[in-house]
């Protein structure tokens, strides 16, 4: 199975729960030690955490990725301290204990 469920249905619920979610890249923010991505599919939007405390050859990997990167996330959904209104899935974050790459965009025609 490629996914346990789409990128906009995971809320509180879903805390301590192993997932697995496919989607494009929307964008990447490296906060030193963390690094932030958010995972798109057709049904929304959730927020992936790599800690480079916990698990640093897998965040040095994340950093490498950019927009548009399509892949498979597993780990486990994880309450957010610093929760988003604006998103659905704004309460949860995955804290990632691994992902696989699907397509590398080597060229955007637009960025």
């Amino acid at each position: 199975m490629l996914r346990t469920h789409t990128c906009g249905e995971l809320n509180i619920s879903n805390v301590n729960q192993q997932v697995s979610l496919c989607g494009w890249i929307q964008k990447s923010r490296d906060l030193g030690g963390m690094t932030f991505i958010d995972l798109r599919d057709r049904y929304g939007i959730t927020q992936l955490v790599f800690n480079m405390e916990t698990n640093a050859s897998l965040c040095e990997s994340a950093r490498k990725l950019n927009r548009e990167f399509v892949l498979k996330a597993t780990g486990i959904v994880a309450e957010r301290s610093n929760k988003n209104p604006k998103m659905s899935t704004g309460d949860i974050e995955i804290i990632v204990e691994n992902f696989e790459i699907f397509n590398d965009p080597n060229f955007l025609p637009l960025p």
